[in-house]
């Protein structure tokens, strides 16, 4: 899975950024700990935030040591997209036989850059039109534009971006999302998404 993290100057307050990074090191640790035939679940890690880096390559997760995100700048998701699109496409990086993968998107706000253009370029791309794509907003700054970024990322309409209106949300977010993809790999369809529970992501963030 790879998650598109938003470290952006505004991810500093109310603890947003502090929770995002214990978030992500105990999904990591859940994921380390899952022992199964079918394969490993590799996690990498995309920050955008004054600008935007490759924080945590996609490796196995058994073999991450995290370090923690650290907030700055402004928020460039187009630029993110494209890193993404790179990544899904090289088989390097991710291999042909990997399962589909899960993008997951977490953010407090617009972007500042062109991101459409960066969008319609994943989204047409082989593999990244594949993928299972979740998002989160973080605050209770974010509004209905914001909003509307998330559900043109997930481009499905029986997937709906979550609203985590405070930071310890983010938490059973991530614990949600550890779950959904534990199931995925225990599948005998881990490309299938039908088993993950919406209803209960609501009740955990209710």
């Amino acid at each position: 899975m790879l998650v598109l993290a938003d470290v952006s100057g505004s991810m500093a307050e109310a603890g947003k950024i502090d929770v995002l990074n214990r978030s992500i090191a105990t999904m990591i640790r859940s994921f380390a700990d899952e022992d199964t035939v079918r394969g490993e679940i590799t996690v990498g890690v995309v920050t955008f935030g004054g600008g935007v880096n490759l924080h945590q390559a996609p490796t196995p997760a058994t073999e991450v040591v995290w370090k923690d995100m650290l907030p700055c700048g402004r928020t460039p998701l187009g630029e993110a997209l494209d890193l993404v699109n790179g990544l899904l496409a090289d088989e390097n990086v991710i291999s042909r036989r990997a399962f589909t993968p899960t993008l997951v998107l977490v953010s407090d706000g617009l972007p500042n850059d062109e991101w459409q253009g960066p969008l319609e370029r994943l989204l047409a791309s082989p593999r990244g039109g594949k993928t299972v794509r979740l998002a989160v907003g973080v605050g209770q700054d974010m509004d209905e534009d914001a909003f509307g970024v998330l559900r043109a990322f997930i481009n499905d309409p029986a997937i709906q971006p979550v609203r985590a209106d405070e930071a310890h949300l983010l938490s059973r977010y991530f614990s949600w999302v550890t779950m959904s993809v534990t199931a995925r790999v225990r599948s005998n369809r881990p490309n299938d998404t039908s088993h993950m529970s919406f209803d209960e992501l609501e009740d955990l963030l209710g």
